[in-house]
């Protein structure tokens, strides 16, 4: 039966468990788009289709179309009854941004119980780049598994492209995963983003707390990868403490 298959059938695709996959892979994917992409007429038929493989087929085909008409149609298999296909209309939405999808999304990431629905779920919300994903991405941060907590890191780092008020109230939980997720990898998303939201900070109280997170986390951090991801946001940043910290640790390694 369809709901026994592989589940790894998109992570063939994108590979899910890598630090900012999300951002990477799919620009890649921009950049090498397939030669012969399916017919969106076809694809939309099949949304609706009685059989379930056919909505999924259709559904991921929407990974590769931008098509406002299949927005309706995947805001409602993101309540089908196969994960396969929640997971497929959750990164086709993704790909089909719309405001009008927030909210089902939101209400899905809120009851589905399937950890791969709620992980494209947080990809596709920071996607739509909406304020009302704020509050859900943030809790998907601090409660929910490793694989969801991954993407919701990646995906916080969009509130750069909101508001001030937006960035503000991301930075501080953004810091709190950053210094105390038991994850490597979610640390290293959590440099990233805070790299991406200072950005677009003047130098204030939150942006000065943010850059002390970074080099705290560049001089202690047990992991590699999360420390060199810490000196890249702040190389990015071009912060005269966090460039000072940088030569400090290059200095002592040297000694």
């Amino acid at each position: 039966m369809v709901y026994e298959q592989d589940l790894n059938f998109l992570e063939d695709d994108l590979d899910l468990d890598r630090p900012l996959d999300d951002l990477d892979t799919l620009a890649v994917l921009d950049a090498n788009p397939e030669p012969l992409k399916p017919d969106p007429a076809e694809m939309l038929l099949l949304l609706s289709d009685p059989i379930t493989a056919q909505r999924m087929l259709a559904a991921r085909a929407f990974c590769e179309i931008q098509d406002d008409r299949a927005i309706p149609h995947l805001i409602r298999l993101l309540t089908d009854p196969c994960p396969l296909v929640r997971v497929a209309a959750s990164y086709a939405l993704g790909r089909n941004p719309s405001p009008d999808a927030v909210e089902p999304l939101i209400a899905q990431l809120d009851r589905d119980w399937n950890g791969y629905a709620r992980k494209g779920i947080v990809w596709a919300l920071g996607n739509c780049k909406d304020r009302r994903a704020l509050k859900p991405l943030l809790r998907s941060l601090k409660v929910d598994i490793s694989a969801v907590r991954l993407w919701a890191a990646s995906s916080l780092g969009q509130a750069a492209d909101l508001s001030y008020e937006a960035v503000i109230a991301t930075v501080p939980p953004i810091i709190q995963a950053l210094i105390n997720d038991p994850l490597a990898a979610v640390r290293s998303n959590c440099a990233w983003s805070l790299g991406r939201l200072c950005r677009e900070l003047p130098s204030n109280v939150v942006y000065a707390t943010a850059v002390d997170a970074l080099i705290q986390v560049l001089e202690e951090d047990p992991d590699l990868g999360v420390r060199d991801d810490a000196k890249s946001a702040l190389l990015k940043l071009g912060d005269p403490r966090g460039i000072q910290a940088i030569e400090n640790l290059e200095s002592d390694l040297n000694l």
